[in-house]
């Protein structure tokens, strides 16, 4: 059992390419601008698109694994190591809140996790588990998890969720320069607006909403943000930063919900 601290915040990121692990824009420099404003967690638990199982798992690595999941990118990413402690005790903390959950070993940090990781945290001192999204769950029930794991906030655990709340490869355009589509731009701002009005059983039933399906065609770029709108509590306030859709269907937008 971990120590009772301050309420931690939790944070959803929009994580975009995976070079934005090793490049210096507008959104690392924010992320980095973020990370001086938090408090220095125990430990960090991250949910990240790139994790899907059968089942939920969390990583059981003493020490964690880089995971380069992704093609056709510089060599210099794929030389980049993240390898900070694991920590057992907070999974088995995690499988006391969830108990269907599994601890695995097979997996690590994938580009979700440790490219936002190392611009925000470089010295890879802070115990990292990662959270599998289980195929067998509906998107309630992925939301029910972030409720579930409510009491970490208060334990030292900062969760962070990375994403992107639009992700259609389908639409988009390979230039920095490409505006948003119409409907992507639309979808962003409505989103937005059912998050600051806490419309979360909306937001779950995402499919049903005008462009849901246009806007994330798979759903596992969404679901990280039902995890931390599950987390969020009352005295909450919604902080949103990179709030930008790139390559006409990426959504950057990203948030911190803290008291």
């Amino acid at each position: 059992m971990f120590q009772t601290v301050l309420t931690l915040p939790v944070i959803f990121f929009g994580h975009g390419s995976p070079m934005n692990g090793i490049e210096i824009n507008a959104f690392t420099l924010k992320w980095k601008e973020l990370a001086k404003t938090l408090p220095k967690p125990n430990s960090i638990l991250a949910v990240s698109a790139h994790w899907e199982t059968d089942g939920v798992k969390v990583t059981g690595n003493k020490i964690q694994k880089t995971i380069h999941d992704f093609g056709g990118f510089p060599k210099k990413l794929y030389e980049q190591q993240y390898t900070p402690p694991g920590n057992l005790k907070l999974c088995e903390r995690i499988l006391q809140l969830i108990p269907d959950a599994k601890i695995d070993n097979s997996w690590g940090l994938d580009h979700g996790s440790w490219t936002i990781l190392q611009q925000i945290y470089p010295d890879q001192d802070i115990p990292v588990i990662q959270l599998s999204l289980s195929t067998r769950l509906s998107e309630q029930e992925h939301y029910n998890i972030g409720k579930k794991l409510a009491p970490l906030r208060k334990e030292g655990v900062l969760i962070i969720g990375s994403g992107n709340i639009i992700h259609s490869f389908k639409e988009m355009e390979w230039t920095d320069t490409a505006k948003p589509r119409p409907w992507a731009a639309q979808f962003n701002l409505q989103v937005k607006d059912m998050i600051l009005k806490k419309e979360h059983d909306k937001l779950i039933n995402y499919k049903k909403l005008e462009h849901g399906l246009r806007a994330s065609p798979t759903p596992e770029h969404y679901l990280p943000l039902l995890y931390i709108l599950g987390l969020q509590e009352s005295a909450d306030k919604v902080t949103f930063f990179n709030d930008e859709v790139v390559m006409a269907s990426f959504s950057m937008t990203s948030l911190i919900l803290s008291s």
